[in-house]
């Protein structure tokens, strides 16, 4: 009955916490009043590089390699990974002490949160990325010039993401307000692709960089590597899609060994016992290594790049 009571609170308590945690990083990306009461792009923990010769907060630019956890985030983190790391532990070892050496792992978590909020942003950016190559091919087919093509690419999105908070749109503002301030194209683009760190937008800046200095047909270069790009995005999509069942899979498996151990002492606790001393801790041990490196490669094999 302890297993029972156990596994409930810690789920509780994993759900309420993981739920709070979400709503505070999804509140990460609202925008914040001034002193004039303007709204502002960004807030600053999401991480700013202010642009040249402009130091108002209002101009500061997203960096999508960069997450600065809060406090308050960083403590649920090692709270939900502690936590879970713990049962992990008492369940392998049935100790106190065990648990709370396992539990010391949580520390870490909140890099690895970091890193997939990270990778989360620029998934996001990415994706809306490819319509903006849609819209801008678009015009640039109906034979607009590229500045125009831009501010018809702006007007296309803010049809598509209604939310004046979405990347893409706040990107394209950007590199129009640039465009009408008397930047080049190939400078703004140039930025953004240094600030995304997506390979499609920094090979998508290269191209357009490279085609103005050259003195290539620039509509049709832009149209060909849009064309291209988002071919790779669809197929990007499309395994995601075939993927999203077997990655589902592959967790059910990983914690079902946990679930198996947790009943079996709950219901055969005798049976159990001689896992819990002498050579029996050596047999949990190599079984916990071996799940933790079944993990690791599931994750590998999962992250297919295109």
């Amino acid at each position: 009955m302890s297993y029972i009571i156990l596994t409930a609170a810690a789920g509780a308590l994993c759900w309420v916490a993981l739920t709070l945690f979400q709503n505070l990083a999804k509140k990460k990306t609202d925008p914040l009043p001034d002193k004039d009461g303007h709204k502002l792009k960004w807030k600053p923990s999401l991480a700013y590089r202010k642009t040249k010769g402009d130091d108002t907060a209002a101009s500061s630019l997203i960096r999508y390699d960069e997450y600065s956890l809060s406090l308050t985030e960083r403590c649920i983190c090692i709270v939900i990974g502690s936590l879970v790391l713990g049962i992990i532990g008492y369940i392998f070892y049935k100790n106190a002490i065990a648990a709370m050496v396992l539990g010391c792992g949580g520390l870490y978590s909140p890099i690895i949160w970091r890193k997939q909020m990270i990778r989360k942003r620029q998934a996001q950016l990415q994706l809306q990325f490819k319509q903006a190559l849609s819209s801008l091919s678009s015009a640039l087919g109906a034979g607009k010039s590229v500045e125009s093509a831009f501010k018809e690419a702006l007007t296309d999105l803010r049809l598509l993401y209604p939310d004046s908070n979405a990347f893409i749109v706040k990107e394209l503002e950007t590199v129009n307000r640039r465009i009408e301030n008397g930047e080049t194209v190939e400078a703004a683009l140039k930025d953004w692709s240094d600030r995304a760190k997506v390979e499609d937008i920094q090979q998508f800046a290269d191209v357009f960089v490279t085609c103005k200095r050259t003195g290539g047909n620039l509509v049709q270069v832009i149209r060909r590597t849009a064309a291209i790009i988002q071919e790779k995005l669809d197929i990007q999509q499309d395994i995601q899609v075939m993927m999203a069942q077997k990655r589902f899979e592959s967790k059910v498996l990983t914690f079902a060994p946990l679930v198996v151990i947790a009943l079996l002492n709950f219901s055969s606790p005798d049976y159990m016992e001689p896992l819990y001393q002498g050579t029996g801790l050596l047999i949990m041990t190599t079984a916990l290594l071996i799940l933790i490196g079944c993990y690791a490669i599931t994750k590998w094999i999962m992250d297919v790049k295109v």
